[in-house]
């Protein structure tokens, strides 16, 4: 792929390229499913069931199945929202992709757990980074070490 010289694109507009070789074996077609499963059916529901694999009749690009990964004692749940993860998933889609959900109880791997949300800073440690960065003439590069700053402190203890 040709980019011009100084042309920066954002990595989301890249990720499905760069991903949808290797989802697309497991039967992903659609690789954005996996990337924003969380955001799709909510992190409790995603604390609970992982996508496996998404499938459609032969020739046909909707109503499909999609098997789903639940952790134990979870099932009884996840079937019983399934009505809702199925509209979710559907108006992420934009059309009807998923029809039917078949469970498979299994553990889910560590890296599926969504993360826990980054701790707020505290007044100190906002004005530790502004003095840090205040040297900084570009205000663009500025702007970008005080987040980078921030999102370092939020994943760090207190």
């Amino acid at each position: 792929m040709e980019r011009k010289r100084g042309h920066m694109r954002a990595i989301a507009a890249e990720l499905p390229g760069i991903t949808a070789p290797v989802l697309g074996r497991h039967g992903f077609a659609e690789a954005q499913l996996v990337t924003q499963w969380a955001s799709i059916i909510g992190p409790e529901l995603a604390a609970m069931a992982w996508p496996e694999k998404l499938s459609f009749p032969r020739g046909e690009r909707r109503e499909g199945t999609l098997r789903l990964r639940v952790a134990a004692g979870c099932a009884p749940e996840i079937q019983h929202r399934a009505p809702l993860l199925i509209e979710r998933i559907n108006a992420f889609f934009g059309y009807r992709a998923i029809v039917h959900l078949r469970l498979i109880q299994a553990p889910l791997a560590a890296r599926h757990t969504p993360p826990h949300p980054p701790r707020a800073l505290n007044p100190e440690e906002r004005a530790g980074i502004d003095r840090r960065v205040a040297t900084v003439a570009d205000p663009d590069l500025r702007a970008a070490l005080q987040r980078l700053g921030e999102a370092i402190l939020r994943h760090v203890k207190e």
